[in-house]
């Protein structure tokens, strides 16, 4: 099985100045450091207030775009910051791919940082106010927010793949068995507005005692689907059972057969994260084995 994939680009410091210089030159002079790679992009810190996100595969770069068309739209009703685009890069000849410069989020990603459990109606309001239905226009997303037997396939070859590892067979067969439990929900096939990949990386958690949830990054899967998708980030962001009840009551519109789905949906993001960490990622790896923890309390 693959795991984070090959960037077709390399994107370094001098190439994103050269790109700041040619398409916002007011903004060259402030100081550029790189802060992170992930699957999709590469992050450039600017000045104290600004990021510079540029995609790394050609796969990737569909995404930037559907980003700065629709999030803006969305974000000016949500309770809890995200990473807007503040201006958008076009390709040229130094860059073929669009590019995008949004604020800075101070904040640590919440698999470093768990969310006090206090934040459970914060972060359902937060949902509730995203998951409005998403005008026809809006993309759908193969790999988000579609019926769970499409990820079916994905999610089984994951498993066997995980098998390899010890610490997971012990826990497979109560893994297959919440999967299926997820499989055998009624699908829904209502299209509202869903981030897609609400894992804990792309939460922020305040640094301070409050541990407060201070930011939603990475919208780049942003799509019209089942949200179920996105409630299972309460699998992965709250450990205590009660606070993950708590954020369903708050949430208002979660029936037993959405919990269920959005339960199914923990367990993908959990082998996926579990299965490619453990080929070059120790804190993804980290990160998977927290959710299915969690997944089977």
């Amino acid at each position: 099985m693959p795991g984070k994939p090959v960037a077709d680009l390399e994107i370094d410091e001098a190439l994103v100045h050269l790109l700041l210089r040619e398409q916002h030159a007011d903004l060259a002079h402030l100081p550029l450091a790189h802060v992170d790679g992930g699957w999709d992009n590469e992050l450039f810190r600017l000045g104290d207030e600004l990021v510079v996100r540029l995609p790394r595969r050609e796969a990737a770069a569909q995404l930037i775009e559907h980003e700065q068309r629709w999030l803006p739209q969305l974000a000016a009703r949500l309770p809890i910051p995200a990473s807007v685009p503040l201006r958008a890069g076009t390709p040229s000849t130094l860059f073929p791919w669009s590019w995008t410069i949004t604020r800075w989020i101070s904040g640590t990603p919440a698999d470093l940082v768990e969310p006090d459990v206090d934040q459970a109606t914060s972060f359902a309001n937060f949902l509730r106010a995203l998951h409005v239905p998403a005008p026809a226009e809006a993309l759908s997303n193969p790999l988000r927010g579609v019926p769970l037997h499409e990820r079916d396939e994905r999610v089984r070859a994951r498993i066997e793949h995980l098998m390899r590892s010890a610490a997971f067979t012990r826990i497979a067969p109560s893994v297959r068995r919440v999967w299926d439990e997820a499989l055998a929900a009624p699908a829904s096939f209502e299209r509202r507005w869903l981030h897609g990949d609400l894992h804990p990386l792309n939460v922020l958690v305040s640094s301070r005692s409050d541990r407060r949830i201070v930011g939603i990054i990475d919208w780049g899967d942003l799509a019209g689907g089942d949200v179920a998708t996105d409630l299972a980030s309460v699998w992965m962001l709250f450990a205590d059972p009660a606070t993950r009840a708590h954020v369903r009551g708050a949430y208002g519109e979660c029936d037993d057969a959405m919990w269920t789905r959005a339960k199914g949906w923990a367990v993908f993001f959990g082998v996926v994260l579990l299965d490619t960490g453990l080929m070059n990622s120790p804190r993804h790896a980290a990160v998977g084995e927290r959710i299915l923890n969690n997944v089977l309390e």
